[in-house]
């Protein structure tokens, strides 16, 4: 890998956080994808640090209120359990840098056309709650932060991950700005789905011909649809047929023609798309890279 000029975004805290053992979120596999690009020859130039959202910058498109507890460890058993992880001054710390590493990600692809960051995808993060290990929703920060530029009036959030964006699809209801796509196995988390603008509920096991059908037709539509300046893409791998929690049969080959398709569409029509990893629960996930 002799030329990589894609920005990449990554910060040595994505895979920094204690957890119980036999924990099922894969915590080292940024880093393990941040060591494996370097292997492959990517220089350590591509790599963009973020530093933490201030707290207070997640508001007031998420819950003032949410935001303080979450913080100051005042959320109740009910809510940390339904996040998934121990609370801890880490985790904390860990979720807004994570954030600010996609809203860098997204200045980024708007400066070059295309930026990937290592992280993120949290898209069961709602308003005033955090649900399925995500806990402030950094696609809808980063969408909404992308309309500032003049010349964008309307973003695309492309959704690839195995699990619906029931946060997402929530958060941007409403909103003419905003455009949720969300492409998912049905019978998977979350069991109560939300209404995204487009939503494309995908049969177990379904394989990588029908699955890369689908992909192409549902992002040709959203984008004849819609006048579409940006796109945010949730690049996640959970879809693979290895996958623990995925149901899907879609292979390694599969994910990486997914990957071009969208990457080359966007670029077509000149516009810039900021992607984050999404989902990926392979054990171990250095499986999934030695495919």
């Amino acid at each position: 890998m002799k030329s990589f000029n894609i920005p990449l975004v990554f910060h040595p805290i994505y895979s920094q956080l204690d957890l119980p053992e036999r924990h099922r979120f894969p915590i080292d596999k940024y880093r393990t994808i941040y060591e494996r690009l370097i292997t492959e020859g990517v220089s350590k130039e591509s790599f963009h640090t973020p530093e933490e959202l201030p707290h207070t910058k997640a508001s007031p498109l998420i819950d003032k209120d949410y935001v303080q507890a979450l913080v100051s460890n005042q959320l109740d058993h009910k809510a940390m359990r339904r996040i998934g992880f121990p609370w801890s001054e880490q985790l904390v710390k860990r979720t807004f840098t994570a954030v600010g590493g996609t809203l860098l990600t997204a200045q980024l692809a708007y400066q070059h056309g295309i930026a990937i960051n290592l992280t993120g995808g949290y898209h069961h993060a709602f308003a005033d709650f955090g649900s399925g290990f995500c806990m402030i929703n950094d696609l809808y920060l980063a969408a909404d932060q992308m309309l500032k530029y003049e010349d964008i009036h309307r973003v695309l959030i492309f959704d690839c991950d195995v699990h619906q964006g029931d946060g997402t699809a929530a958060l941007a209801q409403g909103r003419d700005d905003i455009i949720t796509v969300s492409l998912h196995c049905e019978k998977n988390f979350p069991y109560r789905k939300q209404h995204s603008d487009m939503d494309f509920a995908l049969d177990k096991h379904l394989n990588d011909e029908e699955y890369l059908q689908t992909v192409e037709q549902a992002l040709q539509l959203a984008l004849n649809c819609y006048d579409i300046d940006a796109v945010i893409y949730d690049a996640g791998v959970d879809i693979h047929e290895d996958d623990d929690l995925g149901h899907l049969n879609i292979t390694t080959k599969g994910i990486y023609q997914r990957d071009r398709l969208v990457f080359a569409q966007c670029l077509q029509r000149g516009l810039p798309v900021a992607a984050v990893i999404g989902g990926g629960y392979t054990n171990p996930i250095k499986l999934l890279l030695t495919q």
